[in-house]
């Protein structure tokens, strides 16, 4: 063997070792991407029955809600019908009323006045009868 035959086997061993040097990281980087792939499975897995139920959630929500505009309509017609009830009401029966009070006031007011006239002539009888 020539000098550069041995040159040639050092060279070949050299490299044979940074071979099985690169192998190592190497198999370690299959193992990570094989337990990546395992990792997706699994969650695509889990996730097909998640957005199952969330989707009959939000189809039950949807339902309640159509449930809830419904009441809130007719809530609103009541409450327009109330209004106008009251509207209604005011306007019959609070006009007499308002006028009953003022007579009533001024009746009172008189029946005042007619004891206070009263009570003011037997004072000056009183006097006159004093003198």
């Amino acid at each position: 063997m020539t000098g550069g035959d041995i040159a040639g086997l050092i060279a070949a061993g050299v490299f044979a070792i940074l071979v099985a040097l690169l192998a190592v990281p190497l198999l370690k980087l299959g193992k990570v991407l094989d337990q990546t792939t395992a990792s997706i499975k699994e969650a695509t897995d889990g996730i097909t029955p998640i957005l199952d139920e969330t989707t009959e959630t939000i189809r039950q929500a949807n339902h309640q809600l159509t449930r809830v505009d419904t009441i809130t309509s007719n809530v609103a017609e009541v409450s327009g019908n109330v209004s106008a009830l009251v509207a209604l009401f005011a306007a019959s029966v609070g006009g007499p009323l308002i006028k009953l009070a003022g007579f009533s006031a001024a009746v009172r007011a008189g029946i005042v006045g007619l004891r206070g006239a009263k009570k003011a002539e037997k004072v000056v009888k009183g006097k006159a009868r004093a003198k």
